[in-house]
């Protein structure tokens, strides 16, 4: 049973947070009628629900699902593949698709997710970019921005074939960034050097706020993501996406294939209803996830602890962060986010050791789908200052229900 002074809390909360909740709605109806939309102009039909095996030749679901991510995302030309296993594979099979040996590939939003340490080769693999003589720099944000002269320096002084930019935080501590900071760091840099290629990593982001990095007067020319975040809608069972200028998309389409065949061949297993069916549902289960996480920041603030985005602040991802300070109260937490999953609510969430990260980590998911993000889910790395990553929710309900579960299992003595 919840106490009924928590229950008290989060509806004094509710009330104080009503104005964000009507702009999320706002939001949401107009992000559903870029997806129906996007339905309708393509034609789809029962038709496209059909699966392909073998290699997958002629599979004209698949092919109507990349019009349709191509016309919400704003691309030329989209990818969509199940055989994409996470996220982080898509923004692999982008860089090794986009990157030669000597080239050199600069992140200006600092160190990438720690997923992508053995792609780049800041930790030692013998598969990653380094090993193929492919070079890395980055360059930390200053107070939360980009730092516009460090990134004129080295456009000017060395020839970079890859801008990238991570939207999201990850598990750093800076700001996620919005789409009018990223619009006017790809018109900066456009001034210096035209023919530099920008990919965006724009998981989390999807839906949050109005346009897409392909949908601004300053474009992008790709951009990545995963379907068991926010364009999945918590019904893709697995995938990614990529989007943008068609050249590029071939190039990927290649390195996840074979050259010569590329987006000719995959077959889709079934999967394709759930994937209409996911963004069909994405904008408004991305609402849900951002009220989730709006409450979720005014009701810990008004526990005392640091939060960030505030309750108020504008959002550029599904992502929740709660600062602790104390690595027993980071746990304490996330068990309290299990016990209220619908999945797997018996089992209690510790920090182990996992593929892809230096530092142990903690990470509740009770999910339908197995790391879906856009579940309820809540994890963090075990180092100072002890930050719990929130995220998700299919409904604002059972979301709601989780974090009351989590604050519970924080306040028992």
């Amino acid at each position: 049973m919840i106490d009924e002074r928590l229950v008290k809390l989060f509806e004094e909360c509710e009330e104080e947070v009503s104005e964000e909740f009507k702009k999320v709605d706002l939001l949401c109806d107009k992000n559903s009628l870029k997806v129906l939309n996007a339905f309708r102009n393509n034609k789809i039909s029962e038709i496209h629900f059909n699966s392909t095996s073998g290699y997958g030749y002629n599979d004209i679901g698949r092919d109507a699902i990349e019009k349709v991510f191509s016309e919400v995302l704003g691309g030329e030309d989209s990818l969509v593949r199940g055989q994409f296993i996470s996220g982080s594979h898509a923004l692999t099979v982008t860089l090794f698709a986009l990157l030669r040996p000597n080239d050199t590939l600069l992140s200006i939003t600092g160190k990438p997710y720690d997923t992508l340490d053995e792609v780049i080769g800041i930790v030692d693999n013998p598969s990653s970019l380094k090993s193929f003589n492919i070079n890395y720099e980055q360059i930390d944000l200053v107070d939360n921005d980009f730092d516009y002269a460090k990134i004129k320096d080295i456009l000017k002084n060395k020839k970079i074939k890859v801008v990238e930019i991570q939207r999201s935080k990850g598990y750093s501590t800076r700001k996620s960034i919005t789409i009018d900071k990223i619009d006017m760091v790809i018109k900066f840099i456009r001034e210096i050097d035209k023919d530099v290629i920008i990919m965006i990593d724009n998981c989390y982001c999807e839906l949050v706020e109005e346009k897409s990095p392909l949908e601004i007067d300053n474009s992008a020319d790709i951009i990545v993501g995963s379907l068991i975040k926010n364009l999945g809608g918590g019904i893709s069972p697995n995938g990614a996406y990529v989007s943008g200028r068609k050249k590029l998309i071939d190039l990927v389409a290649d390195r996840l294939t074979v050259p010569g065949e590329g987006r000719e061949v995959g077959p889709t297993l079934g999967i394709n209803k759930m994937f209409l069916q996911g963004i069909f549902f994405a904008p408004s289960v991305v609402s849900s996830s951002v009220k989730v996480a709006i409450l979720t920041s005014k009701v810990m603030e008004k526990l005392g602890f640091d939060v960030e985005p505030k309750y108020n602040d504008n959002r550029a991802d599904i992502v929740q962060n709660i600062i602790f300070h104390d690595e027993n109260k980071l746990i304490k937490y996330c068990q309290g986010i299990q016990a209220g999953s619908p999945i797997d609510s018996n089992a209690v969430a510790l920090p182990s050791d996992m593929p892809g990260y230096i530092d142990q980590v903690i990470m509740a998911s009770g999910a339908f789908t197995q790391g879906s993000s856009i579940e309820i889910s809540c994890d963090g790395p075990i180092r100072e200052p002890y930050i719990a990553y929130q995220q998700g929710g299919l409904t604002y309900n059972y979301g709601k229900l989780a974090v009351m579960e989590a604050v519970k299992k924080l306040l028992d003595k």
